[in-house]
């Protein structure tokens, strides 16, 4: 996630002179109702360019709580007392350490000996019944009435004899919502299995926790997740948001960011080897987006590396998709820090690569094969993309990536590795950023925008003057970010998806050059988000796909094998009267695909001549509309803006139809 967008909001004076280049921009214009017919022509053996099955696919970066309180399905926040503040997300409504008449108990932590990853458990005295401690969860804990919920906890008896833990699904008036038990037993260190079920569906629960008896005892690894995870997978993903993300078919998935690859500095950057092994093994870290927003602090926001690049290549290998992991290349985040690595110690960062490789692809007798197979994936990976840096810039990033670059095609020539262009989308940095990687005969340069609509409508012919012979080009990270919109939610409007869909005609029709591309941020949680918009929206049991969801779902199922080309009097259509269009051959599920965008407040009457080839009559016509630019969808709405089906008839190879004011619509037809 980028903080290009918060720089132009915060209006720091000499970054918005040197590095942006803003048009005026406003709203869609109406334009006057016409009855002229457009005419175009789509060519069926115009083909040659291959749409590569990367083409649309997934970006993801715990960001907004994405992970921890996301996708991740742990519902216990600080489950194993690590945070800096060792209590956070830990309440006791009964205790007063420092109060005479203190009969209840009190936690206190306490730091393992030795060097356990995992430093820190908490002692608990309990001196009498009304003693109660309670977990919040990541604003709250959603249940569902009668699902069940898994619950562990390591412990361990330390004096006197408590005989008995009682755990607890409350709610806001401490009503009992399910709940059951643990006999704890011994002095030395134990994990717990138990199940809660739920009475209710409530958004908001908190889980507590009393004893019976009296005397101090160790807990630790404290956690809770719902048995209906994606695939069943105990202490795994959540269902609904894997969904969401298994339905757009992506082509890959790329993680796990971001600036948060970077980090605020070089010590806080993500490392890929701490968020593998054993979950209790990993080292929680600070989540860089805990404070990076004055106007937005988390300074709950942690990252437990429960998801961690095993789960991440687990979850692209059940989406179908190509991981695409990114590494740190020794620079911390330029808009911070900007901390770097001398190039004399850069070694260990090329040596994460190379091991990440290994880990990903490498046979059970390589070291870091096996421990993937130990971790229940004896069969590789097979990783073929590999991202270094994430939005660096200048010449401390060019001078790191050809060393990275050097030691990897060494030992593993057949990886295509990503490049990037720095943050903008035009400017100094990105000119000097592409011209030094065309130098480095880079593969793939990963380029970022985030605009307003206007931006995206205007550039829908970006990419028609690229070289075709030069690198290709990963459209990493966009969205169109509407103007004087209230943050959230709202900024997933229609006219923020509608001028994504018309720029996205573009992306696809120069698709012998722009091999992959992604929106971003993918998700966010209503209560606790840092950067809007969002492609997906999600509280504590609910979520949907923003009307830019849709238009990323139906380009993803919908892209095609191979292009070709749709034009009118010989030309492409790329903003000409308000219309933008790209069509494409599925040469596996043998269809035309036609796509049209609309982005005039008017009905647009067009004909569209199909050659060369004999199509059966019968199609289906794909419509994504809403009379509203601001309209969005919602918890309450979620379908306000989806994409509508009906049966197309094609009359002598020639489709008439009629595009709807503002729309996305999509036309199908078999060979």
């Amino acid at each position: 996630m980028k903080l290009q967008f918060l720089v132009n909001k915060l209006f720091i004076p000499f970054l918005v002179a040197s590095l942006f280049s803003f048009k005026a921009i406003g709203q869609l214009k109406a334009t006057s109702s016409s009855n002229e017919t457009i005419n175009l022509v789509v060519d069926l053996n115009a083909t040659g360019v291959k749409i590569q099955p990367t083409m649309y696919g997934i970006f993801f970066e715990d960001i907004n709580f994405a992970a921890d309180g996301g996708l991740y399905a742990e519902m216990v926040k600080n489950r194993s007392f690590e945070f800096l503040d060792s209590k956070m997300g830990w309440l006791e409504p009964n205790s007063n350490k420092l109060s005479l008449n203190n009969q209840s108990g009190y936690l206190s932590p306490i730091k393992y000996a030795g060097q356990n990853t995992n430093q820190t458990y908490a002692r608990v005295e309990v001196k009498g019944p009304k003693y109660e401690l309670i977990n919040e969860g990541f604003r709250g804990m959603g249940v569902k009435k009668d699902a069940k919920y898994n619950l562990t906890i390591n412990a361990k008896k330390f004096s006197g004899d408590i005989t008995k833990i009682k755990i607890q699904f409350i709610d806001s008036l401490n009503n009992v919502l399910g709940e059951t038990i643990i006999l704890p037993k011994g002095k030395n260190w134990k994990s717990y299995e138990t199940q809660l079920t739920a009475s209710k569906t409530i958004l908001k629960t908190k889980l507590k926790f009393t004893f019976e008896g009296t005397g101090e005892i160790d807990l630790d690894m404290i956690s809770l997740f719902p048995v209906d995870t994606w695939k069943g997978r105990k202490k795994g993903l959540r269902k609904d948001l894997v969904q969401l993300l298994d339905d757009l078919n992506p082509g890959f998935l790329r993680f796990p960011g971001g600036c948060i690859v970077e980090g605020r500095t070089l010590a806080r950057r993500y490392q890929w080897k701490k968020t593998i092994g054993n979950i209790e093994d990993r080292e929680l870290l600070v989540n860089r987006w805990n404070t990076e927003f004055a106007h937005k602090p988390a300074p709950d926001y942690y990252q437990s590396f429960g998801l961690g690049f095993f789960e991440y290549f687990l979850l692209s290998e059940d989406l179908g998709a190509e991981p695409l992991p990114i590494l740190s290349c020794g620079i911390a985040c330029q808009f911070n820090t900007g901390e770097l690595v001398p190039m004399e110690e850069l070694d260990p960062y090329v040596q994460d690569a190379l091991d990440l490789i290994e880990f990903a692809n490498g046979s059970i007798s390589t070291s870091w094969g096996k421990l993937r197979a130990d971790m229940g994936h004896p069969e590789p990976f097979n990783v073929k993309y590999l991202g270094i840096g994430n939005e660096q810039w200048g010449e401390a990033y060019i001078e790191r990536y050809e060393v990275f670059h050097k030691a990897i095609k060494a030992k593993y020539p057949e990886i295509v590795l990503v490049s990037g262009s720095g943050p903008f989308p035009d400017g100094d940095y990105f000119e000097y950023g592409w011209e030094e990687l065309k130098k480095l005969n880079v593969e793939i340069v990963d380029e970022h925008y985030y605009r307003q609509p206007q931006w995206f409508r205007d550039n829908a012919n970006r990419y028609d003057s690229y070289d075709r012979n030069g690198p290709k080009v990963f459209a990493g990270e966009y969205a169109a970010h509407p103007k004087d919109v209230e943050d959230g939610s709202k900024e997933n409007n229609w006219e923020t998806a509608l001028s994504e869909a018309a720029f996205m005609t573009g992306l696809e029709r120069n698709a012998d050059v722009v091999n992959l591309t992604s929106y971003a941020p993918l998700m966010a949680h209503v209560d606790a988000f840092q950067w809007a918009p969002d492609m997906i929206w999600f509280n504590n049991l609910e979520s949907y796909g923003t009307a830019n969801y849709y238009v990323q779902k139906l380009y993803g199922n919908n892209s095609g094998t191979d292009l070709i080309a749709i034009t009118r009097d010989g030309k492409a259509v790329t903003g000409q009267n308000d219309l933008y269009a790209t069509a494409a051959k599925d040469m596996i599920k043998k269809e035309v695909i036609i796509k049209l965008v609309n982005t005039s407040n008017q009905p647009k009457s067009i004909i569209i001549d199909l050659t060369g080839y004999k199509l059966k009559s019968k199609g289906e016509i794909i419509v994504l509309s809403h009379p509203n630019l601001m309209g969005i969808n919602s918890f309450e709405d979620p379908f306000t803006i989806s994409p509508k089906e009906t049966e197309y008839i094609l009359k002598r190879n020639k489709a008439e139809l009629s595009l709807q004011p503002y729309s996305f619509s999509i036309l199908k037809f078999n060979l």
